[in-house]
C-alpha cells in the first residue's frame, strides 16, 4: 500500500463492511463514481483485495459511497481515515467485533 500508515485498516473496513452487507464492487464503483470518484472499477477491486494504494481523498469516497449502500444494516461501517486513531486503531468497532453502533443519520 501506500505512505499512509492507515490505509491496509481502512482498506480491511471496507471491505468487510462491503462483505457483510452483500454489497457488490460494481455497485460501490457506481455509488463513487457518482460522488466524484476518479478511479476505475477494475482500480476499486484492485484496492479492496489490498492491491492498490489510492489516495486519501479517493479512499474517502469509497468510504461515503459504501457507508451510503449500506446505510440500512448499522453493523457494517466503512471508516473515514480522519476516522482511524494515532496508533492505526480505528475509533469504531469493525464489524462483527462488538455492539457499538453508529449514529442515527438524519433522513
Amino acid at each position: 500500500m501506500g505512505f499512509d500508515p492507515h490505509e491496509p485498516q481502512q482498506q480491511r473496513m471496507l471491505a468487510a463492511a462491503m462483505k457483510s452487507a452483500q454489497v457488490n464492487v460494481g455497485e460501490l464503483w457506481l455509488k463513487y463514481f457518482s460522488l466524484g470518484g476518479e478511479v476505475g472499477e477494475y482500480e476499486v477491486e484492485a484496492y479492496l483485495q489490498g492491491l492498490l494504494s489510492l489516495p486519501v481523498l479517493q479512499r474517502d469516497l469509497l468510504a461515503m459511497a459504501a457507508n451510503e449502500l449500506i446505510n440500512k444494516f448499522p453493523q457494517g461501517h466503512a471508516p473515514y481515515s480522519d476516522e482511524l486513531g494515532p496508533d492505526g486503531d480505528s475509533r469504531r468497532k469493525e464489524p462483527g467485533s462488538g455492539t457499538q453502533q453508529r449514529p442515527e443519520s438524519e433522513d
